[in-house]
């Protein structure tokens, strides 16, 4: 009878999760939003990792299949992919808001500026990642309807 009772509550509690859930979603609707980063992470990549939990919490009211979410990275703001490289747990956020469909943009002018390599210096980064430049394609993406979110 305690089996029963018990799968009974773990029933309904995962019910309640799923319309939360789902009103929530109704709440918010579909969004795209670009996040910008420009900030140095420093102190173990504290503001870094701030910025990835906003990131998963905006996913986690929203729900990942109503959101388009682009991180446009540029100045200092690259430090972020830079910092990832020895970094497990900002390695583990990354991994995980791309495995959610948040896309990062990388600004080629800094990479140009300050010699960075994205092949050896940073996180997971592929050639399509590359932006010509960050400011302008924020502007490209609020002209697109994305909401322009600094945390």
């Amino acid at each position: 009878m305690t089996n029963f009772i018990r799968a009974l509550c773990v029933l309904l509690a995962t019910s309640l999760a799923f319309a939360v859930q789902a009103e929530e979603s109704e709440r918010y609707g579909k969004q795209k939003v670009v996040y910008h980063i420009n900030y140095e992470g420093g102190e173990g990549s504290k503001k870094h990792l701030g910025a990835m939990r906003n990131i998963q919490n905006h996913i986690n009211a929203v729900g990942a299949e109503n959101m388009e979410i682009k991180v446009v990275l540029h100045g200092n703001g690259v430090s972020l992919l830079a910092d990832a490289k020895g970094n497990d747990k900002m390695q583990t956020s990354v991994s995980s808001l791309k495995g959610q469909n948040v896309n990062f943009h990388v600004c080629n002018n800094t990479l140009k500026g300050r010699k960075i390599s994205y092949e050896n210096d940073l996180y997971d980064v592929w050639e399509e990642d590359i932006v010509p430049s960050g400011v302008a394609e924020l502007s490209r993406l609020q002209q697109m309807g994305y909401t322009y979110i600094k945390p």
